[in-house]
């Protein structure tokens, strides 16, 4: 197995591990922070999760597009494609779901920001834990035996 390929499989086990957290846990007790104080710990809680998750995203992101333009033969084309494809769906889905509902917590609790951010959620969930199937499967390939 290659350091790309490991870099990936960390970087998404990790990340798949963090959302589940997020989904089950974290997002769901905003409900019970309370409303004083609600924007304080909203922005903190920002900067503090982009500190966590912005390196590892980004090294998934990246790896993910080396596994596609590198071929390596030990790897399905498909599943690097797939993979692939998935990221870009968490990416879509933080910008364009998340990020919104993040900042309209920054102005104070929000029970509609706060449905949707636990709702729509869901979505990079489901595409990180795919996308964990799809690197185990890829170190699966990368590990077997090579048939001569």
């Amino acid at each position: 197995m290659n350091a790309l390929l490991l870099a990936n499989a960390c970087s998404t086990l990790f990340m798949t591990g963090l959302i589940w957290f997020v989904q089950i846990v974290h997002y769901p007790l905003f409900a019970v922070v309370g409303t004083e104080g609600f924007t304080a710990y909203s922005r903190a809680h920002q900067r503090a999760t982009t500190a966590v998750v912005g390196l590892p995203m980004l090294v998934e992101a990246l790896t993910s597009v080396l596994l596609v333009l590198n071929r390596s033969p030990l790897i399905s084309p498909l599943l690097a494609w797939v993979g692939l494809v998935l990221v870009v769906i968490t990416w879509i889905s933080t910008a364009a779901l998340q990020i919104p509902a993040h900042r309209r917590l920054t102005h104070g609790f929000d029970a509609a920001a706060t449905k949707t951010l636990v709702s729509t959620n869901w979505i990079r969930t489901a595409a990180w834990t795919a996308h964990s199937g799809v690197v185990i499967a890829m170190i699966v390939q990368a590990l077997a035996p090579v048939n001569g």
